[in-house]
C-alpha cells in the first residue's frame, strides 16, 4: 500500500511531463526526465532509474503529434 502512494503522485506528474514539449526530442527528454525520477523512487537502485528513463523517454516520444505529410 506503501508503494501506492508513492506511485500515484509520481504517476501525474509523469503523463504531465511527457506532454512537454513541441518537438519529439523535447517530448522524449521531458518523459525521460520523469521516468528517472519515478524509477529512482520506486526502485531505489541505479537499475530502476535507468530503466524509467528509458521508458519515460519512449512514452514521451511516443506523445508526440503525428505531423500532416
Amino acid at each position: 500500500m506503501k508503494t501506492i502512494i508513492k506511485i500515484a503522485p509520481l504517476v501525474g506528474a509523469m503523463a504531465l511531463l511527457a506532454a512537454c514539449g513541441t518537438t519529439m526530442e523535447q517530448r522524449a527528454a521531458t518523459g525521460a526526465i520523469g521516468g528517472a525520477v519515478a524509477g529512482q523512487v520506486i526502485g531505489g537502485n541505479t537499475g530502476a532509474t535507468v530503466a524509467g528513463a528509458a521508458i519515460g523517454g519512449v512514452a514521451g516520444a511516443a506523445t508526440t503529434p503525428r505531423r500532416p505529410h
